[in-house]
């Protein structure tokens, strides 16, 4: 199963209820995300993004992680049941996880080589980032995948550099669990389309 843009744009939604199972093979999420990487714009073409596909035993042993550091700031262990079980069910019930970073080393460069402009390369390097999830996110669902957008960096950033090696340079910025729906999305409603866009002919 393949959608259109069209409905891949309007199907992405937060997906919270996951199942550990694939429309389709490892190499074609890989596919997926190389595509996205070769083809998504960048300021000053920087092709900043940075991204690590887990799967298998480290997609668990991410969440794993993520449970550990989130106990140590919890404030108590009624509210950490809450939070385990929201991870559990939400993110590591899920087939796979991409953790988007953005590499600092060519954001420096770029402020190097163009210092009228410098304060602007951190923030262009977030548009970057954002492109690359949303491209993402919207291939996922194309077929057949759901997903979610999670942040819980910087709790979780030096166990995950320690663990799978990754440069300081790279930045987290957000992680994507994802894998087939087990439920529905929530009810989402829009604004009136008149208050959000002009059209001046």
């Amino acid at each position: 199963m393949t959608k259109s843009l069209k409905d891949a744009i309007k199907d992405r939604r937060s997906f919270y209820q996951l199942k550990n199972t694939s429309p389709i093979s490892d190499e074609e999420i890989q596919s997926i995300i190389e595509h996205v990487l070769l083809y998504a714009p960048s300021a000053y073409h920087s092709q900043s993004a940075r991204i690590v596909l887990l799967l298998g035993d480290n997609h668990t042993k991410m969440w794993e992680m993520t449970k550990a550091e989130l106990k140590k700031v919890s404030k108590s262990e009624e509210a950490f049941k809450a939070t385990e079980e929201k991870v559990n069910t939400s993110f590591a019930s899920g087939y796979g996880t991409i953790l988007f970073f953005e590499d600092q080393t060519v954001v420096k460069d770029l402020q190097g080589k163009f210092p009228t402009m410098a304060d602007k390369f951190a923030q262009w390097s977030q548009h970057s980032t954002a492109i690359v999830q949303i491209l993402t996110w919207i291939g996922l669902e194309s077929v057949g995948f759901g997903a979610s957008l999670q942040h819980y960096n910087p709790l979780i950033d030096e166990a995950i550099k320690k663990e799978w090696n990754i440069s300081e340079d790279w930045e987290l910025v957000a992680q994507m669990p994802f894998g087939e729906p087990a439920g529905e999305p929530g009810e989402k409603t829009h604004d009136p389309m008149e208050s959000r866009l002009v059209v001046i002919k």
